[in-house]
């Protein structure tokens, strides 16, 4: 029974990780910067579509459901704003479906133009995201250390500080609610509420950014020629996932240059032709977009598999000792 234990704690240990985040650090980097920049360089509805599901099935693989649903919630927000406001203020288009007040044009143009940049930075947002936490603080320094030791302890200073200060700001939350500080009723009252939580939250992030400045510069911090040491050893499985995103990130690239992932929506919307080169160019994204989910989802039906095969070998042990 301790050896069944054992090992399913071992099987689920080893779901809740990632194959992809497990990968070098110049893996990530790379497969990042290229799905942000394909993400950012067209606003084509399918290319959005692909960035969209990919961005939003790893985030699921990274947080789970509640964690992608919940960020879901603010972003909702972010995409009906940039949605409303581009057509308040660009009357670019031909397509005119009504008249403001001050005798500016609302185009449809300027519509789908909105909700297409909208989709694009809620995928981007989503990419940041998984990227914030596949991208950990020590593989930031190992990348950046040895020709740019300082922005890379920016880099990584950063990205560990914004989780440290939505955690502690629910903190404070729920401490000053429990003390009965919380005051819940008109709108004012809860900004009121709000900037006291923030204020809180911001005074310990400056004492403790002091105190992080005094503890570097008495161990030495700066003094001296830096030395790099690193955990990371650039594998085989590293090498075949690394040439797998170049041939991926280079054939949608060759979509984009050609034209073939274009759409422009002023004065009209005019959409590239669909051809063979095309579906190649949307395939290799669209591979390209759900790599690192495809990778989990490999590792997480190898390790059930295994899992049952050691299950089954824990009956036959059983049943031959219970002859």
């Amino acid at each position: 029974m301790g050896q069944n234990l054992i090992k399913q704690e071992i099987s689920v240990g080893k779901e809740n990780q990632d194959a992809f985040a497990d990968c070098h650090p110049i893996v990530n980097f790379i497969y990042f910067v290229s799905v942000i920049a394909f993400g950012m360089m067209s606003l084509h509805p399918v290319c959005l579509m692909i960035a969209f599901m990919g961005a939003f099935a790893y985030s699921v693989c990274l947080g789970g459901r509640k964690a992608v649903l919940r960020n879901l919630r603010y972003m909702i927000p972010v995409i009906i704003l940039t949605a409303l406001i581009n057509p308040a203020f660009s009357h670019q288009g031909v397509t005119v479906l009504w008249h403001f007040p001050t005798g500016n044009a609302l185009t449809l143009e300027s519509i789908l133009y909105g909700l297409a940049a909208a989709g694009m930075l809620v995928t981007v947002l989503c990419w940041f995201a998984s990227l914030n936490r596949v991208l950990t603080s020590d593989k930031m320094i190992y990348l950046f250390g040895r020709f740019a030791p300082y922005l890379s302890l920016v880099i990584s200073m950063t990205l560990k500080f914004f989780p440290e200060f939505g955690a502690r700001i629910r903190q404070v939350y729920q401490a000053q609610k429990c003390a009965g500080f919380i005051v819940e009723g008109r709108y004012f009252k809860r900004i009121r509420t709000g900037m006291r939580v923030i204020s809180s939250a911001t005074t310990w992030a400056l004492e403790r950014a002091v105190i992080t400045g005094d503890s570097m510069r008495s161990r030495g911090y700066g003094i001296g020629r830096r030395t790099a040491f690193s955990l990371f050893r650039f594998h085989r499985r590293d090498a075949v996932c690394l040439a797998g995103i170049l041939i991926l990130a280079g054939m949608t690239l060759a979509g984009f240059l050609s034209g073939q992932m274009a759409m422009r929506y002023y004065p009209y919307v005019a959409v590239a032709a669909w051809n063979i080169r095309s579906k190649v160019a949307f395939g290799s994204y669209l591979v390209l977009a759900v790599w690192p989910t495809g990778m989990h989802i490999a590792e997480v039906l190898m390790w059930k598999k295994r899992c049952r095969v050691m299950q089954s070998g824990d009956t036959i042990e059983a049943a031959v000792g219970s002859r």
